[in-house]
């Protein structure tokens, strides 16, 4: 149930359910047993206009919003965890900052590359810096016209298989002097340097590659350097600012797992019979089915508000507190929500012949990746107070300006 949709949002998800009931959910199980790209649904998914869906309309999208990005997240990750991610990363994180603040070429490049299906990676994590994202090591150095590149990211979706990659990297001038950190757009065999070291064998989401690059001297043109409104000073900051569209877009996810998962045990419940009657009638499964229903109810509305909102000072991406509130609640109750789902199946549901137990494996991701739970708590608590509440040793707790 969603509230408040406009006619053509409720005309945008049923086209969205139809494409995952007929097209993506035959194909689900297939994805996580080869662990092979889904390059069949991709091409559906750029058909049917869901691939690049938020870049604006003189760039060749249909310039919609994330909240209506979010409806085909949610029909999609009822069926196929993988497919949903591929939705989330065409519609937002890498491609709305370069909507955002890329010049006229970037924006062009990158709008062209995902409306013919490519999803891009965005390269923020390293082997030594997750939650410490500003641990980064990985450099650009200037050179004469451009940069260079060297260092290594860890845990990037797509690697291998994403063509448009955004790179986060401390930034040098020619004296070696740090300048701040800054988005480099890189794309995989075009600019020699780029190389996939190794890909991680995951619990889940095994149709999806998260995998090591390695930059090695790769050379890029200084056009290629993506440059916030508050220049490398606050780089970061506002790189990190597009990335709660993001946090909505995996949040959102999460819950579409969530949901998927509910109405797989709500079939089950009215279909299996014990004691000589549907297990339905037991007052104790209802109780559990209703505590269900509720937490996606309540997270799909959470991460609806997010996805509407705007951040400080005209922020063209969603409020930063609300993105890590839905992310976080939406997260941690989905986790709970298809463990009860699979309870509801019984044996049935630890069996790979149902698609309970891989929706339980796709769905742990999700308060790790995007910012853990934990460090969400932080932001929400920081914001809560007024504070900034660094997490180093030599940290302080500042009002936060």
């Amino acid at each position: 149930m969603s509230i408040g949709l406009s006619d053509s949002e409720e005309q945008l998800r049923r086209a969205a359910a139809a494409l995952a009931r007929e097209t993506i959910a035959p194909r689900a199980a297939e994805i996580d047993r080869s662990e092979d790209y889904p390059w069949d649904n991709v091409r559906a998914l750029a058909q049917a206009g869901f691939m690049g869906m938020t870049i604006p309309r003189e760039l060749g999208g249909a310039g919609r919003s994330f909240l209506e990005a979010a409806l085909v997240i949610e029909e999609m990750a009822k069926v196929c965890t993988v497919t949903a991610r591929i939705v989330v990363e065409a519609n937002m994180g890498a491609i709305s900052a370069i909507m955002h603040y890329g010049t006229e070429a970037q924006r062009r490049l990158a709008a062209e590359l995902v409306l013919a299906g490519d999803k891009p990676a965005i390269c923020i994590t390293e082997p030594e810096a997750g939650s410490d994202a500003t641990a980064m090591t990985t450099r650009a150095d200037a050179r004469a016209g451009g940069y260079v590149l060297n260092g290594r990211k860890h845990w990037i979706t797509g690697a291998g298989v994403s063509r448009l990659h955004l790179i986060f990297a401390r930034v040098f001038d020619a004296a070696g002097t740090e300048q701040g950190i800054g988005g480099f757009i890189a794309l995989r065999d075009a600019d020699a340097g780029l190389k996939m070291v190794r890909r991680e064998p995951t619990m889940g989401l095994r149709g999806i590659p998260e995998g090591e690059l390695e930059f090695d001297g790769l050379e890029l043109d200084a056009d290629r350097l993506l440059m916030p409104p508050g220049g490398l000073g606050r780089g970061f900051a506002e790189l990190m600012n597009a990335y709660n569209s993001q946090r909505v877009g995996a949040g959102t996810v999460a819950m579409g797992v969530a949901a998927g998962a509910t109405e797989l045990a709500t079939d089950y419940l009215r279909r299996r019979e014990q004691f000589g009657r549907p297990i339905g009638e037991f007052q104790g499964l209802q109780w559990m089915l209703a505590d269900m229903t509720t937490k996606v109810t309540a997270a799909r509305t959470m991460l609806h508000a997010a996805a509407r909102s705007h951040g400080p000072g005209g922020s063209a991406f969603p409020d930063p507190g609300l993105a890590a509130q839905a992310k976080l609640f939406a997260s941690e109750s989905a986790v709970a929500v298809v463990n009860d789902a699979l309870q509801l199946h019984g044996a049935a549901g630890y069996s790979r012949d149902l698609p309970i137990e891989r929706m339980a494996r796709d769905v742990r991701m999700f308060t790790i990746g995007g910012g853990t739970a934990q460090v969400l708590r932080t932001l929400i608590a920081g914001q809560a107070l007024g504070w900034k509440l660094p997490q180093r040793r030599e940290g302080r707790v500042r009002e936060a300006s």
